[in-house]
């Protein structure tokens, strides 16, 4: 990487020596030209001679070496950046792991297009994969453009994002807060299950809205008729909200400058869609998103992985997990990884964790593993938790998800 940062510098000083040197050359000429255009002009019968002139003289403005410099280095830059990141990705692609599994990734595509509120885009794609559904270019059985749960899904969900967009849209370009506040007072409750301040946050930008309208009067109303039943969570910020009304036009009102940045709009937008995504069950990001970052940020600890088994010709033959680990960002952890305190094993979808009656949680493989080897006899319906003296069935465990 020192090699291509040492290229960067010097293309940035080539380039800028360049561009000097054109401006500088091409100003000469203009003066040139304009010499010679008053020199004909003075004495017509010298024009021959003049422009013979004029041709030896450009011939000395040429900048064509400070060009060639520029280029090469440039070039040369190129070159080192193939040389650095000459990799061939097919390497580690698995084409059997979306084999018989299109119909999903068309459902992900399509939910893609509605959460980034491309409606138009989406109806498209249903149409497309629709029509080559039916001129059967599709074989697998489990592919379906046509199945009424997706298209029903797909509907159901445009529906509700082009309500979320229209409220984002009227948040941003237009700055009317009415909507957004009808649909957080008809949601009141469920945002209450997720600890939102949504409500609240809308109320005080209607009462900062009020305030920029120079309404003192209506935003002192407006707040004693909103806040009061957000007292117990944000007391503190509603004793600062009816306070700025005193010092808003006050030049030593620094303490509450917060409430006065164009950010706030902005922080509401994300704010709503994500309220609005968590109602919906779903992450303020599209999944398809995240997969795709979540692919690109592990692909150099991919590749350098294959090339250290290619190197010591080794393979790796566990399914589904990889032998090293993959730095995420906290909001790309969705769910906590489950060991089974009883094999030591990590929890999948084949062998998901399990919840007994008492409270105590193992993996599906060794629950079975439990009950066929319980003291009243192999294949037993009812085993003693490896934990507690509680006694359960197979039937009784509940399947978790963290």
């Amino acid at each position: 990487m020192d090699t291509l940062i040492a290229a960067g510098v010097e293309l940035d000083q080539r380039h800028q020596k360049y561009q000097e040197a054109a401006t500088t050359k091409l100003d000469a000429f203009k003066k040139l030209l304009e010499k010679v255009k008053e020199n004909i002009n003075n004495d017509p019968s010298q024009t021959t001679a003049t422009l013979t002139t004029l041709r030896d003289k450009a011939k000395k403005l040429q900048f064509q070496r400070t060009q060639k410099d520029f280029q090469s280095t440039l070039s040369k830059l190129g070159k080192d950046v193939d040389r650095k990141f000459k990799q061939d990705i097919s390497v580690i692609y698995q084409p059997d792991s979306f084999a018989g599994k299109e119909h999903l990734m068309q459902r992900a595509l399509a939910m893609h297009f509605i959460r980034q509120g491309q409606f138009d885009m989406c109806d498209t794609f249903m149409s497309e994969i629709t029509s080559s559904s039916s001129h059967g270019l599709h074989h697998d059985t489990d592919i379906s453009a046509n199945d009424p749960t997706l298209l029903k899904a797909v509907d159901d969900l445009k529906r509700q994002f082009r309500q979320m967009y229209m409220i984002i849209q009227q948040l941003a370009q237009e700055h009317r807060l009415d909507q957004a506040i009808l649909w957080a007072q008809e949601n009141r409750q469920a945002l209450s299950g997720l600890s939102s301040s949504l409500e609240f946050n809308l109320y005080r930008l209607r009462f900062l809205q009020l305030l920029d309208d120079h309404q003192t009067l209506e935003a002192v109303r407006y707040g004693r008729h909103h806040f009061g039943q957000f007292g117990d969570k944000h007391f503190t910020e509603i004793k600062r909200l009816m306070t700025f009304t005193i010092y808003k036009n006050s030049s030593s009102s620094t303490f509450y400058k917060y409430l006065d940045s164009p950010n706030l709009w902005v922080e509401i937008q994300h704010e709503f869609q994500r309220d609005f995504c968590s109602l919906l069950n779903m992450s303020a990001d599209s999944p398809l998103y995240a997969s795709v970052y979540v692919g690109t940020t592990a692909l150099p600890i991919i590749m350098k992985l294959h090339k250290i088994m290619a190197v010591k010709r080794t393979e790796w033959s566990q399914q589904d997990e990889l032998p090293v680990e993959v730095p995420m960002d906290d909001d790309l952890r969705f769910h906590s990884v489950f060991a089974c305190p009883v094999s030591k094993e990590q929890a999948t979808d084949d062998n998901p964790p399990m919840m007994m009656p008492c409270g105590h949680v193992i993996c599906k493989e060794s629950l079975t593993r439990l009950s066929r080897n319980s003291r009243y006899g192999r294949n037993a319906m009812r085993f003693k938790c490896p934990y507690c003296p509680s006694e359960s069935g197979v039937d009784e465990a509940v399947q978790i998800t963290f």
